[in-house]
């Protein structure tokens, strides 16, 4: 099942028209925040990294098995996140046959977020990325790591994924809010240079996915 479910996100990866996927959860947090944050980063790979990606992204569950389709999903907001048995099976599997899940921290999600993701992958250590990992190498270089995008706490950004067989598989990305620097200008109002590093950000992320 795995290896055929892995062939098929392969597949989806290197085929003409490829899909991406925003994931709805339950718990009551607004996993539908910063709706213009994913059509905004697609535009923005299209036009500089060479992806193919549909411009619309499709909304999936956690327990469906739709998640197969999709080699990156993206879950954000800033409340509770809640997983049920179903969820946290299927998507463990996901990831397993070369799916990848991006956490984006919309503010407010950590302290619900971590125990959902231990739930997932109860064995495995959620670690923080160092500067020098691939993901912040290329295409663009991001030589302190994880960029900061809005401030909350007055922390700094951190980077933390979840690795397996060596290969990062689920990226929590924390204190940076990269979905936020992703969205319309008019939105948050953030500077051309805010915004530029956020989708750069964002496209390393999506070129780690399609080419590793």
């Amino acid at each position: 099942m795995k290896s055929i479910c892995y062939l098929f996100l392969l597949f989806t990866i290197s085929s003409f028209s490829q899909e991406i996927a925003l994931m709805k959860y339950s718990g009551g947090g607004d996993w539908y925040a910063n709706p213009t944050s994913l059509p905004n980063l697609i535009k923005f790979c299209n036009a500089n990294i060479n992806t193919k990606i549909a411009l619309k992204p499709v909304t999936v569950e956690p327990s469906n098995s739709d998640l197969f389709s999709y080699p990156y999903v993206h879950l954000t907001g800033h409340g509770n996140v809640v997983f049920n048995s179903d969820d946290t099976s299927n998507i463990k599997n996901y990831l397993s046959a070369g799916g990848f899940l991006h956490i984006d921290d919309n503010y407010g999600m950590d302290q619900y977020i971590r125990k959902e993701i231990k739930k997932i992958f109860p064995t495995n250590e959620l670690v923080e990325i160092p500067a020098n990992h691939l993901i912040f190498q290329k295409p663009y270089s991001f030589p302190n790591g994880l960029p900061k995008i809005h401030e909350h706490d007055g922390k700094r950004p951190q980077a933390f994924g979840i690795f397996v067989e060596n290969k990062l598989v689920l990226l929590y990305t924390y204190e940076s809010d990269l979905g936020d620097g992703w969205e319309d200008v008019e939105v948050n109002n953030d500077p051309k240079e805010v915004r530029e590093k956020a989708l750069k950000m964002g496209a390393n992320i999506i070129s780690y996915i399609f080419n590793n």
